[in-house]
Parts: structure tokens; sequence; C-alpha cells
């Protein structure tokens, strides 16, 4: 089984930056792909970033391209999301995740999930 915890949320203000981080435990982690997920109040959840195994790949979705960067440390089992250029839309409770094999953009193919952290952008 695979643990994962979230932290690195807060308030910042629109045009700031915040980086999260994703602490990972119980399960080989350098052999799962990994991804960050948000959802915002009254909207499903949807697809940030993912990066593959190695570190090597990386997808973004077009909303974050340019401004978020996903990296991974496989020696201390964590992942990170750097989010710079932050706007009032990119409010919500982040989520990373992890499964086998490749990058998904698909939410259902995550098989651990973290508790979330949020991110306030004020504007």
């Amino acid at each position: 089984q695979g643990r994962l915890v979230e932290s690195g949320g807060g308030l910042v203000e629109a045009g700031g930056s915040l980086r999260l981080s994703c602490a990972a435990s119980g399960r080989t982690f350098s052999s799962t792909a990994m991804g960050w997920f948000r959802q915002a109040p009254g909207k499903e959840r949807e697809f940030v970033a993912g990066i593959s195994r190695s570190g090597d790949n990386t997808v973004y979705a077009d909303s974050v391209k340019g401004r978020f960067t996903i990296s991974r440390d496989n020696a201390k089992n964590t992942v990170y999301l750097q989010m710079n250029s932050l706007k009032p839309e990119d409010m919500a409770t982040y989520y990373c995740a992890t499964k086998s094999g490749t990058i998904n953009r698909n939410s259902r193919v995550y098989d651990y999930w973290g508790q979330g952290t949020q991110v306030t952008v004020s504007s």
C-alpha cells in the first residue's frame, strides 16, 4: 500500500508563487508515475501535471503550461509542483496521486491519492 501526503498550499496573491510537495511512502516510489490534480468547489477533479517514473517525461494541462513545473526527487520519495504566476482560477484543492506504468490524464486510473492541500489565490 502507498501513502501520499501533500503540503505547501496556502494563500497567495495573484501573480505569486507556491511550491507544493507530495511525500510518498509504503510503495516503490521510483517505479510509479505521479500526477497532480485539482478540484475547485462545484467542479470536477482535473488533471494539472504528470511526471514519469524517471522524471524524464512531463505532461501539463494547457491551462498551466508555462506557469507550473512538476518535478520529482526519487531519493526523497517526493514530487513537487512549482506554481508561478498564479491566477484566481488556479484556486482549488490540489491532490497528488500515483499509478503504475505511464503518465495518464485520467484521474480514474490512479490508485493512491493524498488528502489534498488548499491553494487560495486572491485577486
